[in-house]
């Protein structure tokens, strides 16, 4: 199976330090960011991977090479500006194929374990499900959470002013049919969260929570606390 890895975000919440360096190649215990999610794609048997950008973007290119010193063939997807989720992945669909893939957030840290992914992606192809989501439990800067998980079926939060029990947030590790991306035009931004949601509504998306380690790397002092964390 192939993964596609989200890098093109601006990472305005992190600047200064993106003004010069793209937001995956920020370092984290000793290596950039990225290089984290490439590694443990690898140890998992995926090594077929896609890499979209937008800025400063040669930079990750650079940086990368075409993978091979990580053990894995990445290929890039250049979207000149950011076209949001949906929209950089619908861009990339020539690159990822007919089948399901995996799409990891770059902007995360987490310790899943992505060898679980092709067994989910199995299943995915065999059946009506057009998308199977990794949930974490709510983070203090997102306390409401996005989706309830039953069994392994996720569905929708009915609105509340407060955190309900067995709210979980979306990890950033999804896998999905390339169908649910067919009808964005190559080239438009669209978002990922509507897309979702319909499908959720319509009973088509699997889940499974995860309890280990995971953090949203999204501000310079989430960065900090991770590196300490990764170094001791």
């Amino acid at each position: 199976m192939k993964a596609m890895i989200l890098a093109a975000g601006r990472g305005e919440r992190m600047r200064p330090l993106t003004d010069h360096t793209p937001k995956p190649l920020l370092e984290v215990g000793g290596k950039p960011l990225i290089v984290w999610h490439i590694e443990n794609l690898a140890r998992a048997g995926i090594s077929d991977l896609v890499i979209n950008h937008a800025h400063l973007g040669a930079k990750i290119e650079n940086a990368l090479g075409d993978g091979s010193r990580y053990g894995v063939r990445i290929r890039y997807s250049d979207e000149g500006t950011a076209l949001e989720t949906a929209g950089g992945i619908a861009y990339a669909l020539h690159l990822l194929g007919d089948v399901p893939f995996a799409v990891v957030n770059g902007d995360i840290w987490c310790d899943y374990d992505l060898a679980q992914l092709p067994k989910h992606a199995a299943a995915l192809r065999a059946g009506n499900d057009t998308a199977h989501l990794v949930l974490v439990n709510n983070p203090p800067q997102h306390p409401n959470g996005d989706f309830i998980l039953h069994e392994d079926r996720v569905s929708a939060l009915p609105p509340s002013p407060f955190p309900l029990p067995g709210s979980l947030t979306f990890s950033g590790i999804g896998l999905y049919k390339p169908a649910l991306f067919a009808d964005i035009p190559r080239g438009t931004k669209a978002p990922l969260a509507p897309l979702l949601r319909e499908q959720i509504a319509a009973g088509r998306v699997s889940g499974e929570h995860h309890t280990g380690r995971w953090m949203d790397v999204g501000t310079p002092q989430r960065l900090a606390e991770l590196d300490s964390q990764l170094r001791t």
